[in-house]
């Protein structure tokens, strides 16, 4: 199997939306963008359709992955948007080009999916955000972005809250959205987590099924399994409005590693917030928490 290059200016980008539809002119903004840094864009056929929910079939969306796959002469994929839908495409899609000729993939929430197969695979990825969010993200984020791609990627260090476990863990990095990486326990796209930084992040959820989703990562041996957790952007969480849970966010992680010595931070700058740093999934790291939390990639 080849190895991922990184990219140069002049590189060819493409940018597909394998899930919920988008308006067209995030996409411009986003071609525009990487434009401007030196790059070629080319859309995928059905990138600004609609079909209901979706950005196009299931067909029109496996298409427009597949030639993006199989273009020896695209360097990266951009994903759109999230949303949902790249499950319902994920076995309709021919890999074999893509572990000949590999590209970045990049994008989070929904895209974990491809994340979960491209860890199966052995194939770094980059968990970054996507064209839907670049009018209104972070420089931070753009600018890390690049850099994934670009192989400038050092680290991310910043300072912790003082719920944070301490302590220092060295693995590869894996994970993406909570509710994904939840849903694909037990299928054959589960990477093996033993000895593993795990990230996480979601939006949107009640408490309750954090909690639950929690729970079944303990009883199918992740929590047991990984060196290292980190929880990213726990945004818009709800808690039921009659009678609450009782437990905060961290309450309800910290619960299940009361005899484990993992170090552990919240509030990482990445998921589903204004300021959404790259993480390469797939890279070595090293992740040490104090009153700092710093994540180094090697």
């Amino acid at each position: 199997m080849n190895e991922l290059t990184y990219l140069k200016p002049g590189d060819l980008i493409q940018i597909v939306a394998p899930a919920k539809a988008i308006e067209e002119s995030h996409v411009a903004y986003a071609k525009e963008f990487f434009e401007q840094q030196g790059y070629r864009v080319v859309l995928g056929k059905h990138c600004t359709g609609q079909y209901n929910y979706f950005s196009g079939t299931d067909e029109q969306r496996t298409e427009d992955m597949q030639q993006a796959i199989d273009n020896p002469d695209v360097k990266a994929i951009i994903c759109a948007r999230g949303g949902y839908g790249v499950v319902r495409i994920i076995d309709r899609i021919q890999w074999a080009n893509q572990l000949r000729n590999p590209k970045w993939i990049v994008g989070f929430s929904d895209i974990t999916v491809f994340h979960q197969q491209l860890q199966k695979f052995e194939q770094k990825s980059i968990h970054a955000t996507m064209p839907l969010n670049f009018r209104e993200n972070s420089p931070e984020s753009l600018t890390t972005l690049l850099q994934a791609l670009e192989g400038n990627l050092s680290g991310i260090e910043f300072a912790g809250p003082p719920f944070n476990k301490k302590g220092i863990a060295a693995g590869e990095l894996i994970g993406g959205n909570l509710s994904i990486v939840y849903s694909l326990l037990g299928t054959d796209i589960q990477p093996d987590y033993k000895g593993k930084i795990l990230f996480l992040e979601d939006v949107g959820e009640q408490l309750y099924a954090i909690d639950r989703m929690f729970f079944s990562l303990k009883k199918a041996g992740v929590l047991d399994a990984i060196s290292g957790l980190i929880v990213g952007g726990m945004t818009d969480l709800k808690d039921t409005t009659a009678t609450t849970i009782g437990m905060t966010l961290e309450e309800i992680v910290l619960q299940h590693f009361h005899y484990r010595t993992i170090p552990i931070c919240f509030g990482f700058p990445a998921g589903h917030l204004t300021d959404n740093r790259a993480l390469v999934l797939g890279a070595r790291v090293q992740f040490e928490v104090d009153s700092f939390v710093k994540l180094t990639f090697r």
